[in-house]
């Protein structure tokens, strides 16, 4: 609950959060180091090294004899003049040790004008004597530690070399997961990309677990497919044979009625292989989805339906099942137009996703009633005019089906421009 608000800027890809994991510790660990290291080399280092030569430096100004005491420690000793003395103590900004260096000198001389920091090698101290102000150069190295940050340096390049070793490794565990993902998704699709359980123990568990459950949905795809071909196929010659035999009666009014029946019964025949077949028919490939609609929107006008095409936006292809697709579209026109006066036809296509949405001047579905209407075999006698035409509850399910096929979904509600029903088809990219 208290982190929620953090939920919005972590990543959400795996690659993402796996680096995020990695890195964090090395972060801290770099950080914790580094504070540590801060401590004890440039405060408590500096502060004993600032400390001993301070005593040299008081031992230099009490002595009797200073030039000589001078040369022994090292140390430049030379009048300065009181305009050349600083007004204030001079220190580069990225001088860290020069802030201890400082505080500590200033403790242990009180007769400390100013001090100069600005050269990189030497350390200038400005103090008050009895005949006027005197300037000391003592070695940098005397007061701190040399080259401090190569301590950070090294951490930093170490750091980096096995952050990105670490990496490596990590990329090369996930690669399977990944691989995982991308062939799921591509089921989902529709489609059957090739693929081996490889990885951890785990990820090849879920991985031919994956591969176990494809290959029992294809199974059983197959076999309701051959199942309700096989009977369509069997049922066909039958109707045929009664179709023949209606044909040869002499009275119209008893053998048109039942010739009407003998047509419906194979146009329910029909709708169940669509309904068996579902997007299984061929591979995909690039369409031009307004190109397609165009041509469908033109059969349709030359078979006397009233479809007309709104409005189309956007160019491009999209990876699509053609036969299916074009099965799907059928299905929505035809759901339009028997239960209204006419259908009109959108597409818009988009870097995220395709629609085309199917809309018609007919009475609709209600909100409630939508789910049960995308149900195979389902008739909304109430809200749907059945005297216009045989039905058996398929259309909208074949719809669906292609479109989850293809990863997306079928969207039905009421038309607002149309005032009937309104069926989006919406395919991601």
């Amino acid at each position: 609950m208290m982190f929620r608000w953090l939920k919005r800027y972590m990543p959400r890809g795996l690659y993402g959060r796996a680096f995020l994991i990695l890195l964090l510790p090395v972060i801290s660990l770099l950080v914790v180091v580094s504070v540590v290291s801060a401590q004890r080399l440039f405060e408590g280092v500096t502060r004993q090294m600032t400390t001993s030569t301070a005593r040299e430096v008081q031992l230099l100004l009490d002595a009797q004899d200073p030039a000589s005491l001078a040369e022994a420690l090292s140390i430049v000793m030379r009048p300065a003049e009181p305009q050349d003395v600083p007004h204030a103590n001079l220190r580069r900004w990225y001088d860290v040790t020069g802030i201890v260096l400082i505080s500590a000198l200033e403790e242990r001389l009180p007769t400390l004008l100013a001090i100069d920091l600005s050269h990189p090698q030497f350390v200038r101290l400005y103090l008050e004597q009895s005949n006027g102000p005197v300037r000391m150069t003592v070695d940098r190295r005397r007061f701190s530690a040399s080259n401090p940050h190569q301590l950070f340096v090294n951490m930093l390049f170490f750091g980096v070399l096995m952050t990105l070793i670490a990496y490596v490794y990590l990329r090369n565990q996930l690669r399977p997961i990944t691989r995982l993902a991308r062939a799921a998704e591509a089921f989902g699709r529709g489609r059957t990309v090739p693929y081996r359980a490889s990885g951890a123990n785990e990820v090849r568990a879920a991985g031919n677990a994956f591969l176990d459950m494809r290959a029992r949905i294809d199974r059983q795809i197959e076999q309701r497919t051959s199942m309700l071909s096989g009977v369509s196929h069997d049922l066909r010659t039958p109707l045929t044979r009664l179709k023949l035999s209606l044909a040869m009666l002499d009275g119209e009014e008893e053998r048109d009625p039942m010739l009407r029946d003998v047509r419906d019964m194979e146009r329910l025949l029909d709708a169940f292989l669509d309904f068996a077949r579902g997007a299984a028919e061929g591979e995909p490939e690039p369409v031009d989805p307004a190109a397609l609609v165009r041509r469908i929107v033109e059969d349709s006008a030359r078979s006397q339906i009233a479809v007309t095409l709104h409005e189309v936006s956007g160019t491009g292809t999209v990876p699509l099942r053609k036969v299916a697709i074009r099965r799907a579209i059928d299905n929505l026109i035809g759901n339009a137009v028997r239960y209204g006066t006419r259908a009109e036809l959108s597409v818009v296509l988009t870097d995220r996703a395709l629609r085309i949405r199917v809309e018609d001047d007919g009475p609709g579905i209600p909100e409630g009633r939508i789910e049960e209407a995308l149900r195979p075999f389902s008739r909304l006698e109430p809200s749907r005019n059945q005297d216009k035409g045989p039905g058996v509850g398929l259309g909208l399910s074949i719809a669906m089906d292609i479109a989850r096929a293809h990863g997306g979904s079928l969207r039905l509600s009421p038309s607002a421009r149309l005032g009937g029903l309104c069926a989006d088809l919406v395919i991601a990219r």
